[in-house]
């Protein structure tokens, strides 16, 4: 019986299929994007059995959940691309993933939330997740949110956006609202070694845990840290989030790897820090964001930045 990861190729999904991988589980890596999947998994593919399948298409998904002891949903979208929808993807996707786990017989289901999803926030992004984390919980089937803040990591989407905008803006650099906005940011490392505990230990079974990083920091202090990171040197200077608006909505429209989205802008507004984080709980030591944990960041370039924001490629 397999673990079947949804979302395989994404960012927290290949490290959680390495890591089970690393373990001796035998794992079924869901994709959408097939050509993603062979630039994140294709060492390891021998190893493990790939999978295409949309979590939209809600019969045909179902045969790929046939002879699965366990599920891991992390497929979702933070930025809404090519008629995909916060509600078609993040919410009817994640139905379709529980009803077809529920049908085949699943027993457990590990549903990757967000910090600060409920389904009566007034922004479509943590609404959406918060609905699917609502359907999951009452599922019947044994099941564990994980609510992680912002996660970092080698491909992440956040942080890396900093970094690649940074290689980009040669002398000043933007303090998005002031740089006031909250984050407890968390090592992607740290929120895979939650997933495989909460899969191990039944005693996480019907939690919603928080997942956060070892300190909350102000979006200034992230910029700042970035800039370190990449030995860089910026004048930061305050922008108000109201004057980013036609900017980012324009981005939206002309890049096809837009960096950000209006929604998630509106989401500046909303602490993203953890109020009772379950890491110590299950025995995670949290792992700073600075230092040699995010010395990755420096193998963003100028380049790389341009083929993410033009053609929205993997570039790591």
């Amino acid at each position: 019986m397999s673990i079947l990861v949804t979302g395989a190729a994404g960012f927290v999904g290949n490290n959680t299929v390495r890591r089970l991988v690393e373990l001796g589980k035998p794992v079924r890596a869901m994709v959408h994007n097939k050509q993603k999947a062979t630039i994140r998994l294709g060492d390891i593919i021998g190893k493990i059995e790939l999978v295409e399948g949309d979590v939209t298409d809600r019969e045909g998904i179902k045969p790929l959940f046939r002879d699965v002891s366990a599920v891991v949903h992390t497929a979702a979208i933070a930025l809404e691309r090519g008629g995909r929808t916060y509600e078609t993807v993040n919410f009817q996707g994640t139905v379709n993933v529980a009803d077809a786990a529920k049908e085949a017989g699943v027993r457990r289901f590990i549903y990757i939330s967000q910090n600060g999803a409920d389904a009566s926030a007034p922004y479509r992004f943590l609404a959406s997740k918060g609905k699917g984390e609502d359907y999951v919980m009452q599922s019947g089937m044994a099941a564990t949110a994980l609510r992680p803040s912002a996660i970092f990591g080698l491909q992440d989407e956040f942080f890396n956006t900093f970094a690649r905008l940074v290689k980009l803006t040669p002398l000043i650099f933007p303090l998005i609202g002031g740089g006031e906005a909250l984050f407890q940011p968390v090592s992607v490392d740290d929120v895979v070694a939650a997933i495989v505990k909460a899969l191990e230990d039944d005693a996480t079974v019907g939690q919603r845990l928080g997942l956060g990083g070892l300190e909350v920091l102000t979006l200034e202090e992230i910029e700042r840290r970035v800039l370190q990171a990449l030995n860089a040197k910026r004048a930061l200077v305050a922008v108000p989030v109201g004057l980013l608006r036609l900017p980012v909505f324009l981005m939206e429209k002309l890049l096809p790897g837009a960096p950000v989205n209006r929604n998630l802008l509106d989401l500046l507004a909303v602490p993203n820090v953890v109020a009772d984080n379950a890491l110590p709980q299950l025995g995670i030591e949290p792992k700073p964001f600075n230092g040699e944990h995010i010395a990755y960041l420096r193998h963003n370039s100028a380049g790389q930045a341009l083929r993410k924001f033009f053609t929205n490629a993997t570039v790591n």
